[in-house]
């Protein structure tokens, strides 16, 4: 909106100064600072409110059988996810172009995982039931995303021409078709591979950020990083001459994008100043599934998902973390009669803290993991 305004001065009054609002920089930078201005101004006035309704997180008791005490936590305000959302969502309004597609979609994106997150959060608190949001209710929402976001990806007039193919890493100026039955049937059957694999990708990523937050600053600062990098791929596709040095697909109106992404890591950046050990509150689901929602439909709209396990690592290590000891009790218990582990406790960061490793030592090896894979994501380009 403020963009709006501003370019209306620029063509009306023709003030001094006012044509650099049209780039993308900084309109980018503008938008990180409005969302770390409000992600601090009202994180304290939301901390506050969330302690008189008494909207505090029920944690497991005890040090046995591998599972670490966090009892010294139990009734730290959740649902800072709010916090983000806020600051996300009003920075992008204000410094976006909302004539973009683009900028609705991602928008749309965090609000709805946001609003789950927010209803298993609201269970979990004011109902006091711990089991929190039906698992086959959390799974619709995060489908019915994936569906919206591919259907948009796919049928939308703006992405007529890309909407079945994606860069490959690794290779310059190489696409994955997503389409590649349409030789053999011919009759466009793209959209039957790449639904479902939309869907797949944004189901993914929000529950790894949801088990990604299980200690102070953890989530929302790998999230931070993270959207750093998507602030660089962002740009770089909407970038007609960046796109096409480095040999991968321009998308016109991506670079909006860039905008979204520099609001997502300062509003991290801020939920951190509350969030760090010892946390004041904690983002709950509300803003570790709709983090993870924007990080998956980001990556889907600039064609780059397929870089996703290098840029996420961390939240792909948690995941295979789970998965692999959920996995192997399951095939011992079948085999022996007695469940065996590959972990002390699952996810990874629960390994190491129940091995003795204290939290903030955890939290801070996990970002510099994190800045290297991300790093690594960028120069992956370059490297072609």
């Amino acid at each position: 909106m403020l963009y709006y305004l501003i370019q209306y001065l620029e063509e009306t009054l023709h003030p001094p100064g006012f044509q650099v609002i049209e780039f993308i920089t900084v309109r980018a930078t503008l938008a990180a600072i409005t969302a770390l201005v409000i992600s601090m101004v009202i994180g304290q006035r939301i901390i506050e409110w969330l302690k008189r309704k008494q909207l505090g997180e029920e944690v497991r008791t005890g040090l046995h059988a591998g599972v670490v005490d966090h009892s010294h936590k139990r009734g730290t305000p959740t649902m800072g996810g709010i916090i983000i959302i806020s600051a996300i969502g009003i920075s992008t309004i204000l410094w976006g172009d909302l004539a973009e597609i683009y900028v609705w979609l991602i928008l749309v994106a965090t609000v709805w995982m946001g609003a789950f997150g927010f209803a298993d959060d609201y269970i979990k608190t004011v109902r006091k039931d711990k089991a929190g949001l039906a698992p086959k209710i959390k799974i619709v929402g995060q489908v019915g995303l994936g569906l919206i976001v591919g259907s948009v990806l796919y049928f939308h007039p703006q992405f007529a021409d890309v909407r079945s193919i994606t860069d490959l890493p690794l290779f310059r100026n190489w696409h994955f078709d997503y389409d590649f039955l349409e030789p053999l049937f011919r009759v466009d059957l793209g959209w039957a591979t790449f639904i479902p694999v939309t869907v797949f990708i944004v189901t993914a990523t929000s529950n790894a950020v949801n088990l990604t937050d299980g200690l102070d600053g953890l989530a929302a600062g790998v999230t931070a990083i993270v959207a750093l990098g998507l602030v660089a791929l962002c740009y770089i596709s909407g970038h007609s001459g960046l796109s096409e040095y480095l040999g991968v697909m321009y998308l016109s109106g991506a670079s909006e994008l860039t905008v979204f992404a520099a609001a997502m890591v300062a509003a991290c950046l801020g939920f951190l100043w509350f969030n760090s050990y010892p946390a004041s509150v904690f983002m709950g689901d509300t803003g570790a599934l709709a983090l993870g929602a924007a990080v998956a439909t980001t990556s889907l709209m600039v064609k780059k998902e397929l870089l996703l396990p290098l840029l996420c690592a961390v939240f792909f290590m948690e995941t295979i973390s789970v998965i692999a000891q959920t996995s192997y009790f399951r095939y011992t218990r079948r085999k022996t009669g007695q469940g065996r582990r590959i972990l002390r406790m699952a996810p990874l960061h629960h390994h190491y803290e129940a091995a003795g490793m204290h939290e903030v030592k955890i939290v801070t090896r996990f970002w510099l993991v994190t800045v290297i894979t991300v790093l690594a994501t960028i120069l992956s380009l370059r490297i072609r």
